[in-house]
């Protein structure tokens, strides 16, 4: 019995991953994860123009969450492990509903596109790979340092402050943020339908979360290395 109802929890599970809809939940509920952790990222980073120390402190802080019970930076390594399930998770899900939409549609549409798509949902395949990539190279240069000349470690302001006087590492940074700030805002809405969150009476103020949501997590990204290069942050 035990063995029996295993086997069918696994294929429950199966035939929920197989579908469309099973799809496209896991990528409603990966989202929502990554974009809490976008949100309460961005705040953190806003407490670098409260000086070195402030911002160091916070940094050290991170290492100690869930002390004693947990040991120190288990509970950075522990989220780590979830973002990385929820990344994998959004990216497999993404490409493969990309692939049976293509495979549903051999002639592609006269103009390359649908008539009514924006331009949010023209660039959510693209831009999610260009965000990819960007993460790599964001963990590269800031949490590991090998893509960063002056890194030192454990002096996160430093690190933070030397990067963004480099103006290109500037400009990857400010696309990369405009392109979250697209997939956030077209992400939001796509998730609420998936989920079964919006209904006509909602649907406006689903939309003006998303969007505020987009906004506000795009400008405090933003404003740090602009902080920087106008000097407010060195």
């Amino acid at each position: 019995m035990v063995v029996d109802l295993a086997t069918r929890k696994r294929s429950a599970a199966r035939t929920f991953w197989d579908s469309t809809i099973g799809k496209k939940a896991v990528m409603a509920v990966s989202g929502l994860m990554m974009l809490g952790f976008l949100f309460f990222h961005m705040l953190g980073n806003l407490k670098i123009f409260f000086g070195p120390t402030d911002f160091n402190g916070y940094a050290a802080w991170l290492r100690t969450i869930g002390e004693p019970v947990l040991h120190h930076e288990w509970f950075l390594w522990i989220m780590r492990a979830g973002l990385l399930v929820a990344l994998v998770a959004h990216v497999v899900a993404a490409a493969q509903l990309s692939k049976r939409d293509l495979r549903a549609r051999p002639v592609r549409y006269q103009h390359g596109q649908r008539a009514k798509a924006t331009f949010a949902t023209r660039t959510m395949r693209w831009g999610g790979v260009i965000l990819a990539l960007y993460i790599v190279w964001h963990i590269l240069d800031l949490t590991v340092g090998v893509a960063n000349q002056d890194f030192k470690a454990g002096q996160p302001h430093h690190n933070v402050v030397a990067d963004f006087q480099v103006w290109w590492v500037n400009v990857i940074y400010l696309v990369a943020i405009a392109m979250v700030g697209i997939h956030i805002n077209h992400g939001f809405w796509s998730a609420a339908q998936t989920l079964g969150v919006n209904r006509p009476a909602r649907d406006k103020a689903i939309k003006t979360l998303g969007t505020t949501l987009a906004v506000v997590i795009t400008a405090g990204f933003a404003v740090v290395p602009l902080g920087v290069m106008t000097g407010l942050v060195s």
